[in-house]
């Protein structure tokens, strides 16, 4: 049994039947003593302070991987409490708690200063921890689970193909089966975190005579293995958080495949289903801007008052109330831990905010929000306009998530297909 499998079944002085309000206060004490509290929300003061609304990491390597061991620590620190796995199995090192416990806990955190959020992290815990959980056997829960919830180990998604595109289920990847391995060759694209990451779960095309949905198989492989190579892309809003991965005959063992061979689109949509589903968070802060900074901004340049902007501002307000809302009822209707259709409306919230914030700071700014003249908060904005186009393409389409809510909730037809024979006889 390994280290991490035998810290999954230690027991905290956590009562498993221990109340809300109850265990918030031992929550809110532990917290005081690791975290300072983060001072009531106020009016942003223009030129003081940090002013951060990229949506993407603009980190070299070497800061954005110190980036993630200072939060990968922090995980660590509250996994000698169970507060990093508070709705999980006791066996596999979690509390074991309710979702109410988790929600109070993450309430409570918010209100301190904590080291701030990663992609890659979590992916690895708020993803792929869950879609193991799902369909993993019981030695694959007790292998994984505990190391990527307790931010030991990192786990990329190896998903997007350069000639699949939003059509996921048109991917080329191969894995062919060797005896008890696979070999894998193919490319893979937009990896968030790759270069960081000990593993990868990774959705291949294991059988090419079948339809494009029922022939591929899913695996958590580690990214070590000769005969991956991983590339990270520059992105134009700065940094390298995404990457190119290529498998050239890479041999996998077949324990590492989740779920049964042919069951790649079913761990597919439940990881994507995790990755849409904004119910819940932890402290640590949001990617992009706020309508705090936002009015502020409008504020410092003078344009608080024009009635188009103001107009603009309230309706920008009026959304994050709604996304906000939307997502409480998600977390309510989620009563089987696996998100739904209703993850699909979050998603467009989300992005569909985070471009109206976009556009809205563009009228604000005009030609400042382009030219660096070194003005605090305005220069700054460039990393939201270039970066909140990406969130319209992660995690599906808002072409995709309509489809979704058409067809799922909506009841529409669906929409027709060329495509529906046999893999391989599709053009491509």
């Amino acid at each position: 049994m390994t280290d991490t499998q035998q810290r999954s079944e230690a027991q905290y002085d956590t009562d498993p039947d221990i109340s809300v309000d109850d265990f918030a206060a031992e929550a809110e004490a532990w917290l005081a003593t690791k975290l300072e509290r983060r001072p009531p929300p106020t009016e942003q003061v223009w030129g003081e302070g940090e002013f951060d609304v990229s949506v993407f990491h603009a980190m070299t390597y070497d800061v954005e991987r110190a980036h993630l061991d200072t939060l990968m620590e922090w995980v660590q620190a509250k996994a000698e409490r169970g507060y990093h796995g508070i709705t999980w199995p006791r066996e596999l090192g979690g509390l074991g708690l309710s979702r109410a416990h988790s929600r109070v806990y993450g309430r409570l955190e918010r209100q301190f200063v904590t080291p701030g959020v990663h992609e890659t992290l979590a992916v690895t815990r708020g993803l792929i921890a869950p879609t193991v959980n799902v369909f993993g056997t019981d030695e694959q829960k007790l292998r994984w689970i505990p190391q990527f919830v307790r931010g030991e180990t990192l786990c990329c998604q190896l998903f997007s193909e350069p000639g699949a595109g939003s059509d996921l289920a048109g991917l080329g990847t191969k894995a062919v089966r060797d005896g008890d391995e696979w070999v894998i060759n193919g490319q893979k694209v937009w990896s968030s975190g790759a270069q960081f990451s000990q593993y990868g779960e990774l959705i291949a095309r294991s059988d090419p005579d079948v339809v494009k949905h029922k022939g591929m198989t899913a695996f958590v492989i580690p990214m070590d293995l000769p005969g991956i190579e991983i590339r990270p892309i520059s992105q134009m809003s700065g940094g390298s958080s995404f990457c190119e991965v290529f498998f050239n005959d890479v041999r996998v063992p077949d324990d590492t495949r989740l779920g049964e061979e042919g069951d790649g689109w079913k761990v597919a949509l439940t990881t994507l289903g995790f990755e849409r589903d904004h119910s819940e968070s932890e402290g640590g802060g949001a990617s992009g801007g706020t309508w705090s900074k936002v009015l502020a901004t409008a504020n410092a340049m003078g344009v608080a008052d024009d009635p188009v902007i103001r107009n603009e501002l309230a309706s920008m307000y009026i959304h994050s109330r709604v996304e906000s809302m939307t997502n409480r009822r998600a977390a309510d209707l989620a009563k089987s831990g696996t998100p739904g259709p209703e993850g699909s409306l979050g998603k467009l919230l989300w992005t569909d905010g985070m471009n109206q914030m976009s556009d809205l700071v563009s009228s604000i700014l005009g030609a400042k929000l382009v030219a660096d003249s070194g003005e605090w908060g305005t220069f700054e904005w460039g990393a939201h306009v270039l970066g909140a186009p990406g969130y319209r393409i992660a995690g599906g389409s808002d072409e995709v998530q309509r489809n979704i809510i058409g067809e799922r909730v909506l009841g529409l037809p669906r929409e027709p297909k060329s495509d529906t024979g046999p893999w391989k006889d599709v053009p491509r």
